[in-house]
């Protein structure tokens, strides 16, 4: 069996106010350092601002991603220029919300969250044609990430 890659983000180009680690959920994760309060920004999306022709020939084949849509013309690629906001990881149950904002993406608390807790996001406005299977564990997850497969429970 080939070992699972781990990716890595250097820790000198991780935003404050976080870290990147081991996650429960999924691979990596983003963790906080600090106390964020309810509606308290976290992070901003940093990378490679590209075409959504460039991000559709960056998918082909690939399937661990970290771009994400500012609109229908334009997409950020964080495995280029990434400050660890990349790894949020996605939960049911989130403790945090994106809004985007004059073309810049950014994360705020959904709730309070403490140090050492996990940045999570619903990624449930993803649109996938698969079925990804959803590993946050939250009592009351839809068993896929997908929204178009929202209301079929995966096991």
């Amino acid at each position: 069996m080939k070992p699972k890659k781990i990716e890595r983000v250097s820790p000198a180009s991780v935003a404050p106010g976080i870290r990147v680690g081991k996650s429960g959920i999924d691979g990596q994760g983003c963790f906080a350092t600090v106390p964020y309060r309810r509606g308290r920004k976290i992070v901003e999306l940093t990378g490679e601002l590209i075409s959504r022709g460039e991000a559709a020939r960056r998918m082909r084949g690939r399937r661990r991603l970290h771009i994400c849509a500012i609109n229908s013309y334009w997409g950020i690629d964080s495995s280029v220029g990434g400050n660890g906001s990349q790894f949020i990881n996605h939960s049911c149950r989130p403790n945090s919300f994106v809004r985007i904002m004059h073309s810049h993406i950014i994360f705020f608390a959904l709730r309070d969250i403490e140090p050492g807790e996990e940045i999570t996001l619903d990624y449930v406005e993803s649109y996938h044609d698969d079925d990804y299977r959803c590993r946050c564990k939250a009592e009351d997850c839809r068993g896929t990430i997908n929204v178009k497969a929202k209301g079929r429970r995966q096991r």
